[in-house]
């Protein structure tokens, strides 16, 4: 077996799993939080894609908040955060996150040094608010050498089909590896506790990273996870029927 059906048939399995994560939610009507954040072009979409891909878009949910607004730049910080969170049964995950005030706004000089202080300081108890209240928060923080960021910005730069990925902010922090680091390392010095440890992950070879993070995820829950178990459909009734559409419509013309 080839390394890519290697890693196809390891990722179906993870996704049956999932779907039992899913399922194991609503049954219990736990709410449940995973937080990406990691290095530009680390592997953060096509993860969380990896993760959804099978999942009820009513039971998993995909969070990836633009730029504040001129009214939420003058709300708490955490504000347009917790309109995201879930509700019993659903599972959110946040494509970046409050964490952007720890390290990309200060990067970019989108914050102030009292702003980025007064983050640090209470986001510990905004998380251990969420854990108290019931939430399980899992945070990641993708790992990708400077190398290998590179070359994956330059596929970006050269695939029309990944061009978008590629923002101005992302161009900027290509001159700040050492900052960011720097800054990921105090994030994770000051938020990492007991209710809402840090993980990081290594996403030099994505996915490698993406399976160690999807197991790892399913694996922060002690109780077995399983689907659905199958069933026989009844008989239908009748014949099948041709679905004969008789309103008015426009057709869409057969190219193919």
């Amino acid at each position: 077996m080839g390394k890519k059906k290697k890693y196809e048939k390891a990722l179906e399995e993870l996704q049956v799993e999932l779907v039992g994560l899913t399922r194991w939610l609503r049954h219990t009507r736990k709410r449940m939080v995973v937080v990406f954040e990691g290095r530009d072009a680390a592997g953060k979409g096509g993860t969380i894609k990896a993760i959804t891909d099978k999942l009820d878009t009513r039971a998993a949910r995909v969070v990836a908040l633009s730029k504040p607004t001129a009214t939420e730049d003058t709300q708490w910080y955490f504000q347009r955060y917790v309109a995201e969170l879930p509700a019993a049964g659903e599972l959110v995950l946040f494509d970046r996150s409050w964490y952007n005030r720890a390290v990309v706004e200060p990067a970019m000089g989108f914050c102030t040094d009292e702003e980025y202080d007064r983050f640090m300081k209470v986001c510990p108890v905004f998380e251990k608010m969420l854990v108290d209240d019931g939430i399980i928060l899992i945070k990641y923080w993708l790992s990708v050498d400077q190398k290998e960021q590179e070359e994956r910005f330059a596929d970006r730069a050269a695939d029309p089909l990944k061009r978008w990925k590629l923002s101005p902010v992302d161009i900027k922090a290509r001159d700040k590896y050492a900052e960011i680091g720097d800054l990921r390392d105090a994030m994770i010095q000051h938020t990492d506790t007991d209710d809402a440890p840090w993980f990081v992950a290594d996403f030099n070879d994505q996915k490698t990273g993406r399976l160690n993070l999807i197991r790892h995820l399913l694996d922060r829950i002690p109780d077995k996870l399983t689907p659905d178990k199958p069933f026989d459909l009844p008989p239908l009734a009748g014949k099948p029927k041709k679905d004969k559409v008789t309103a008015k419509g426009e057709r869409v013309p057969k190219v193919y």
